[in-house]
Formats: C-alpha cells, structure tokens, sequence
C-alpha cells in the first residue's frame, strides 16, 4: 500500500523538493500546504496516512498545528537538531522527528510501522 502524505512548510522550495523526493521514493502526497489553515483543509479532505509539519511555521508553531491535527499521525521536520527540541517533541503528539536532510520514504515508513507497533 502506498503511503498518501501532507507536506506543511513554510518555504515553497522544500515543499517542492520534499514532494520531488518522497514522490520518486514511492509515496504520494496527495497535498502540500505552507500554513495551519490550508494544512488542517488539506488533512479533512485528503486522510492522509501521515502529515509531515515543520517544526517553524513563519509566525505559527508547528507545535500548536501538531496539536490539532487529529485524523492523520503526525512527524515534525526541521533543520534543527533533535536535542535543541527535545523537550517540545517529548510533550508533542508528533509519532516522531525527523530532520530536513534526513527525510526519505523509508524513515516516513519506520516511524509509522513504529506507531502502529503495540508497546
């Protein structure tokens, strides 16, 4: 079964770029959005399998986004360093982190076949 994934980032260049990878990585993203209002629009019409949110968001926290997307499991991305986030993404409901340069289809899947693992 194919993956159906959300990208949420404020930048149109790795929106754009993170589509081009993760679509020749085999999963579709069924949409993209660069804010929390076009982000939950796109989760209520699209059901996506995982929503990829970026941790900045220009003025809005991705934090708060995570926090209110409630249909599909959530993973943070971003450019920083998962110990400078450590603490935000231990209070998050995001499955899992991944940073910007480590994003591929087969660290999306990890994360959800982790998720979906009784403890």
């Amino acid at each position: 079964m194919t993956i159906r994934c959300v990208i949420v980032d404020d930048s149109e260049r790795f929106r754009t770029s993170a589509r081009r990878l993760l679509t020749a990585e085999g999963i579709t993203v069924v949409a993209t959005a660069a804010d929390s209002c076009q982000a939950i629009r796109a989760v209520e019409q699209e059901h996506p399998d995982v929503v990829l949110v970026d941790v900045g968001l220009g003025a809005e926290s991705g934090f708060d986004l995570a926090a209110r997307i409630q249909r599909s499991p959530v993973i943070m991305v971003s450019s920083l360093a998962p110990e400078d986030l450590a603490e935000l993404l231990a209070g998050s409901p995001a499955i899992g982190y991944l940073p910007k340069d480590q994003l591929s289809g087969t660290a999306i899947s990890y994360l959800l076949d982790g998720a979906s693992r009784p403890c």
